[in-house]
């Protein structure tokens, strides 16, 4: 289990910072689906219509969307591959362990980028962002609440479903 990331005193690096968050809130989100029956990675509990499974997809698509096609500016096939017809989409025949692991390689990804490129660095122009593009750190930020936020929408999702609550 990935411990979440308390200060410490020695600690004072914000692109370790927002890496060891965003670990944190990935393998939290992981952990909560791992934690349930396929039946309930498939089932939506909410009016929303997401499911468990298509919320995974969601968060390895938009981290990739975010830092691989519009700060690293690299071609990305499919880079809203997770939605089809305006909602999220997972083909039934995909087993969790998909999006599990697209995760997890564009969070390797992430990792080495925040390692290598500094904060106040802007994403180039390109086909993700206009000639304003954000900087790394703007990214950063609106990538970890992604996380903070789904990952409150998946415990109350792994909660309905009868599932352990919290961290």
């Amino acid at each position: 289990m990935t411990e979440f990331p308390e200060p410490r005193g020695g600690e004072s690096d914000p692109g370790r910072l927002f890496a060891r968050y965003l670990d944190f809130y990935r393998e939290t989100v992981v952990r909560k689906a791992e934690s349930l029956s396929d039946d309930d990675l498939r089932r939506s509990r909410l009016p929303s219509g997401w499911t468990p499974v298509e919320l995974v997809s969601h968060l390895a698509h938009m981290e990739r969307r975010w830092f691989v096609w519009g700060f690293l500016g690299e071609d990305v096939d499919d880079p809203w591959g997770e939605a089809r017809d305006d909602r999220w989409h997972v083909p039934d025949d995909v087993p969790l362990d998909v999006p599990v692991a697209m995760l997890r390689e564009v969070g390797r990804r992430t990792t080495d980028l925040l390692a290598t490129h500094a904060l106040d660095e802007p994403a180039p122009p390109g086909p993700r962002f206009d000639d304003e593009p954000p900087t790394l750190s703007w990214i950063c930020f609106h990538v970890l609440q992604e996380y903070a936020r789904h990952a409150g929408h998946l415990d109350i999702a792994v909660e309905l479903a009868g599932g352990a609550v919290g961290e």
